[in-house]
């Protein structure tokens, strides 16, 4: 596995843009592997052929994952700086930001960003990351009004993707003036309909009451180890001086930049999307 995934790393620290895709398609195809492949039995096998005529294997469950010994081997070797994938993901992308805007560059900056998603997700304690200024900034400046819809829209899942359950990331995308940055993409004249649609329901995410950030630190059934937490929290008790937001708290907060919050509360508090408390 550590082959594998130092081949992809050979690739996404170059320069050129054909190595960089490489990677990211040999790194996507070893993640699909892991997280979606499943090694049918024998009597598997045989059901197959006897429903369908041919032997084939169906993908891995979420709850699966946890059980499964590849998967688990991947999540401890992420605990890790020397394999950890999101760290070569957000350097790559620092590089192809520093390469400027062309039609082949922003395809393998969108290809970074949905990895960069699908890897914090997976593995939850890589989104501490982005408790770090300089890391936020880089998403942050991929939303800018200059780049195009599908950076904006990849940047923006990958947003959410790494504040969930990480209410010191939120902090620090509040600190950078990240509600500005999301509501004057917003409100933009030319900011695309598909992006718009996908800042709202950014905002519905952003409004959703928090939780403890040690609360969140599995998937698929694997805890980070406490001694591997994220650094900081030691002396701190209770969510309120975790620095956890209220619904109503993040409400003034975007309010300052947005109008007609309290409807977007209202409909998040009737419909409840993304399973939200009504509390």
């Amino acid at each position: 596995m550590e082959s594998l995934l130092s081949l992809s790393f050979d690739y996404l620290s170059s320069f050129d843009g054909v190595k960089i895709r490489k990677g990211l398609r040999q790194l996507e195809g070893f993640l699909a592997q892991i997280c979606l492949s499943r090694t049918s039995t024998p009597a598997d096998r045989r059901r197959s052929v006897a429903n369908d005529g041919v032997a084939k294997s169906g993908p891995k469950t979420l709850a699966s994952l946890s059980e499964d010994p590849a998967f688990r081997e991947f999540y401890k070797l992420q605990e890790g700086f020397e394999w950890n994938v999101a760290i070569r993901l957000v350097s790559c992308l620092e590089r192809l930001l520093g390469k400027g805007s062309n039609g082949q560059n922003d395809l393998l900056i969108v290809a970074t960003l949905d990895l960069l998603q699908g890897i914090l997700l997976i593995h939850p304690p890589s989104r501490s990351l982005f408790a770090r200024e300089l890391y936020m900034n880089l998403l942050l400046d991929l939303l800018d009004p200059t780049s195009c819809p599908a950076i904006q829209s990849a940047a923006i899942l990958t947003l959410v993707a790494s504040l969930i359950d990480r209410p010191p990331n939120t902090r620090c995308f509040e600190n950078l003036d990240g509600l500005l940055t999301i509501t004057s993409l917003f409100k933009a004249r030319t900011t695309s309909r598909e992006v718009k649609m996908k800042l709202v329901e950014f905002f519905y995410f952003y409004l959703m009451p928090e939780t403890s950030s040690s609360d969140g630190a599995t998937s698929g059934g694997l805890k980070r180890s406490p001694s591997k937490m994220a650094m900081g929290s030691e002396g701190k008790n209770g969510l309120e001086e975790e620095g956890v937001r209220t619904t109503n708290e993040k409400q003034r907060l975007l309010g300052r930049y947005l109008n007609n919050v309290e409807d977007l509360v209202q409909d998040l508090k009737e419909s409840t999307p993304f399973g939200a408390s009504r509390a």
